[in-house]
């Protein structure tokens, strides 16, 4: 099979592919290098690079006659939040520039159990702060698609590398759509589970629920696959939902006759760019054509905004007080912001920011139990 065609096979089938030795993994990791090496100086995606590290485990995988797990030979590079034990992890801040982490996150634990090679280290903005991704250690990812255009972020080199056939697939994770932004910016997949279902460990606070871990891939089906690895309960994860991740190995397909979709063209008046709303108008009828009961709706969100900032701003003191006594000048100006901002929280306002969060949680799941989904606009 050509280089290209394995870089652009699904997961599901370069594993199986593996899994019945019609290819070898060696094969399959020397079409991503030989793709990373010629594309990603073009996008920046990947800021951390082991193709040789990579091979030698490729190689170690066909000389086995045990049957492989799941991901057995997959290539992915984890986000450069993901602590990675003997490879370095910046967190995309000069702070961290020579960080090397002592042991994994588990989730780089899981997904190597699972088969998966580390390959490297995809781009990520300062801390994960901000929808648009780069940072004084790497510099920035640019899109794949339009390299004049942002990929978006946090989550911006991992969607952009499997744009790119770089990847098969990759991580993220998710405060205020960092996987779903670079995912739409860059025409992959970017999916934010729900909390709890991809446990965080190491974590400074293991029953926040404002981080979510998640899937990038070029399908649904592949998204799913990775989500299968990632997903399950841990017990260092007080928080992770005690069902297996195995259910995202069921069949995707479904009937959606009578399904009731709430159709929001603003989610309930956010700024929402013009062009963005005509190109999702155009498809309300391929949902309509399925079958699906499509109707305009808007669920009430009042409060999200107030709760959101708080508790965001809070996270930002929590995680980054102490680096902000002695080296504040090498922060970017928006983590001093929301760090600034932490700093002006009054006790009744961090006092009522949970309460509110799960009024709106109980409006949200009011409003999906009439309708199985909420489709918007992504600017």
């Amino acid at each position: 099979m050509p280089m290209n065609e394995l870089c652009f096979t699904s997961a599901r089938r370069l594993a199986q592919l593996i899994r019945t030795r019609k290819v070898s993994a060696t094969e399959v990791m020397r079409a991503f290098i030989t793709r990373i090496e010629r594309l990603n100086p073009k996008v920046n995606a990947l800021v951390t690079f082991l193709p040789d590290q990579a091979l030698e485990k490729a190689k170690s995988l066909d000389r086995r006659k045990t049957p492989p797990v799941p991901l057995a030979g997959l290539p992915i590079a984890y986000k450069d939040l993901v602590a990675t034990k003997g490879i370095r992890t910046t967190f995309g801040s000069k702070i961290f520039e020579k960080h090397i982490p002592s042991e994994n996150h588990l989730i780089v634990d899981r997904l190597e159990a699972a088969g998966a090679i580390t390959l490297g280290k995809t781009n990520t903005p300062e801390f994960g702060a901000g929808s648009q991704t780069f940072n004084a250690v790497f510099g920035t990812t640019l899109n794949p698609w339009d390299p004049s255009k942002t990929c978006g972020g946090s989550s911006g080199g991992a969607a952009a590398a499997v744009a790119c056939g770089m990847l098969p697939f990759a991580d993220g994770s998710d405060l205020g759509a960092s996987l779903r932004n670079p995912g739409n910016f860059c025409s992959v997949v970017g999916f934010r589970p729900s909390n709890g279902r991809v446990p965080n460990h190491p974590s400074q606070n293991p029953w926040s629920s404002m981080v979510e871990l998640g899937p990038i891939a070029r399908t649904v089906a592949d998204t799913a696959f990775l989500l299968s690895a990632m997903a399950g309960p841990d017990p260092r994860a007080p928080a992770s939902i005690a069902e297996s991740g195995s259910i995202f190995l069921r069949s995707l397909n479904r009937d959606f006759k009578r399904v009731r979709v709430a159709w929001s063209r603003d989610l309930g008046g956010l700024p929402v760019e013009a062009r963005v709303t005509r190109a999702l108008e155009a498809q309300r009828k391929t949902f309509e054509a399925l079958g699906c009961i499509v109707e305009d709706a808007e669920p009430d969100l009042t409060g999200a905004d107030e709760a959101f900032h708080v508790l965001r701003a809070l996270a930002f003191v929590h995680k980054h007080g102490e680096h902000m006594k002695t080296r504040r000048a090498d922060f970017k100006p928006d983590v001093v912001w929301n760090y600034e901002e932490g700093l002006k929280l009054t006790p009744e306002r961090v006092a009522s920011a949970e309460p509110l969060r799960a009024q709106v949680y109980q409006r949200m799941r009011a409003f999906l139990e009439r309708y199985e989904f909420l489709l918007l606009p992504v600017n």
